[in-house]
């Protein structure tokens, strides 16, 4: 046992009390995503770490967010970003230590954050002990129970147990020298645990309350989908399985039995104090597939990716916002609200380019448009009943990176040369802080991802305090949404006639007003306005809404 397995001390209760003086806080709560490599460097090694973050939390703190949601800092030899955990009770020396991760916990606790972890379940790497002594130890090894050994197929063995594909690309099992084979549903790096057996599952209960008792909040569960294969591990029958992703049943992936682990897993939960939670990173064909995941005796939220697929489309989105509130409520569970995170294209170089290109795209796109639609974009989502989820740098409107060097790139799906684009290196270029430096005040030592010239203008130094900036658009939208009881939790809106490709609801005594349309259009006034996304003109009792501009009223 490593010496970072030692748990570092219980939080007091001061610190914990600091943090949990509002009930149900995840029906409303407002979560940002810290990619820990790219948020801030302390030690100037060109790599983010968890002292970086903690450093940065009273900026945190001042943008107005509720809790901190921390992308894996794990051991792990980083084959996909932290995604392959070698051990899940230490932290990776590239990150810091345990009581790194204790000093923040602490630090956020105390400036009223909560933080949430990410937990991965559905796979570990090749390099987690479980997985090294598998392979060691050869055919007939009980470990090898623990993942997905089967011999092949073929009059050698020699071709795939199944016609499954790694979402990566290519299939999803590999051969050993042994002549057996191993599943992973991403990289080969990333084997599958076999969650019919009981060790996976007590060593989870183990991970959790291990976390738990260190302090954090919650934890988000990547690929919460997965865990649970159907029985026989039947072959799929399609090529280009990665297009039925979220659209389609898969074997694989949304099988009926992972339920009952997230209710095992929910029982643990409730003995702790705080209201902690767990939040689903779930791909489902339906959005009502994804209210299973949140049922009472589950998972507290689920990512709502059929919104951040939407397009910049009043029809689309008011669409999808019903059927999430449908969908959610039957359930008695907040939706979600989410626009970017750590896998995709950022919503402002997506709203830059046509729809229809996906959520990975490799073109800028028109950036002042983009940056405009992003603006409106956030205001729509921050209105709406539920939880939102902010990823680092969206605040500053940073478009993705998309002209990286192929030889830079650290994607694995890049070089597996088929299943995602590989392209999410883009999203991931360290935020930039102040206007100049070796690496615009993400550390001293330059950043593991080259920043683009220009970076600076964009940095929070260079937007604090100026009228109209984005980041100052995001504290006080998160200002807003706050002191008003109307954009609180809710699982409803009510509609408002408006003109073609706008959106207008009413919550209360709010009013939101969207125009999707790349024209001003003319609209009666709401009431006194609170924010908008661009400049806006009233008189003779209309209001003259600019294209791709959000605008938010008190009727009050």
């Amino acid at each position: 046992m490593s010496q970072q397995h030692s748990a570092a001390p219980a939080p007091t209760a001061s610190a914990v009390a600091t943090v949990g003086r509002r009930r149900d806080w995840w029906r409303d709560a407002v979560i940002y995503q810290v990619y820990p490599r790219s948020f801030a460097d302390s030690n100037g090694d060109g790599m983010g770490d968890l002292e970086g973050v903690r450093t940065r939390l009273p900026y945190l703190r001042d943008l107005g967010v509720d809790a901190v949601w921390l992308s894996p800092f794990y051991a792990s030899p980083q084959a996909d970003a932290g995604y392959d955990v070698a051990d899940y009770r230490a932290v990776d020396p590239m990150f810091g230590t345990l009581l790194d991760a204790d000093a923040l916990i602490r630090d956020a606790h105390q400036l009223g954050l909560r933080i949430i972890v990410d937990l991965v379940p559905n796979h570990s790497s090749d390099q987690h002990e479980w997985f090294k002594r598998a392979v060691a130890e050869g055919p007939g090894s009980p470990l090898r129970d623990r993942y997905h050994f089967r011999p092949g197929k073929g009059v050698n063995g020699e071709l795939p147990p199944n016609d499954w594909e790694s979402i990566f690309g290519g299939p999803a099992w590999t051969r050993l020298p042994d002549g057996e084979w191993y599943l992973h549903l991403f990289a080969p790096e990333q084997p599958d645990f076999n969650w019919e057996h009981p060790a996976v599952g007590d060593e989870f209960r183990s991970i959790l309350r291990f976390w738990l008792d260190m302090g954090v909040d919650g934890f988000r569960i990547d690929v919460a989908h997965g865990m649970v294969k159907a029985e026989g591990l039947p072959d799929l029958g399609s090529h280009e399985q990665l297009k039925l992703l979220g659209n389609d049943v898969m074997p694989f992936f949304d099988q009926d039995g992972v339920h009952e682990i997230y209710r095992q897993w929910r029982l643990i939960l409730d003995e702790y104090s705080g209201e902690r939670i767990f939040v689903a990173e779930a791909w489902t064909p339906t959005v009502e597939r994804t209210a299973n995941y949140v049922r009472p005796d589950e998972l507290h939220q689920a990512f709502n990716f059929q919104y951040l697929s939407a397009a910049w489309d009043a029809d689309e989105l008011r669409a999808v916002v019903d059927r999430t509130l449908e969908s959610m409520r039957p359930v008695g569970a907040p939706a979600t609200w989410v626009l970017s995170n750590h896998d995709v294209t950022r919503h402002a170089t997506r709203f830059a380019n046509p729809p229809g290109l996906g959520t990975q795209i490799r073109l800028a796109g028109d950036r002042e448009l983009g940056l405009r639609r992003a603006r409106a974009a956030t205001l729509l989502m921050l209105a709406l009943p539920g939880s939102a989820y902010i990823y680092q740098g969206e605040e500053l409107g940073l478009p993705d990176v998309v002209d990286l060097p192929d030889e830079v790139r650290q994607d694995p799906a890049y070089f597996r040369g088929a299943g995602q684009d590989g392209f999410r290196d883009g999203c991931r270029v360290p935020i930039p802080w102040t206007r100049t430096g070796s690496s615009y005040g993400f550390g001293d030592g330059g950043s593991w991802l080259p920043q683009p010239e220009g970076w600076g203008e964009l940095s929070v130094a260079a937007q604090t305090g100026v009228p109209g900036s984005t980041l100052e658009l995001y504290r006080t939208a998160l200002a807003v949404r706050r002191e008003r009881p109307d954009l609180g939790p809710g699982d409803s809106v009510e509609w408002l006639k408006a003109p073609e490709g706008v959106l207008a609801f009413r919550r209360g005594e709010f009013v939101c007003v969207a125009n999707t349309t790349g024209e001003s259009v003319t609209a009666p006034v709401r009431g006194r306005v609170l924010l908008a996304s661009g400049e806006v003109s009233e008189a003779d009792g209309e209001v003259k809404v600019p294209a791709d501009t959000t605008v938010w009223w008190a009727t009050d």
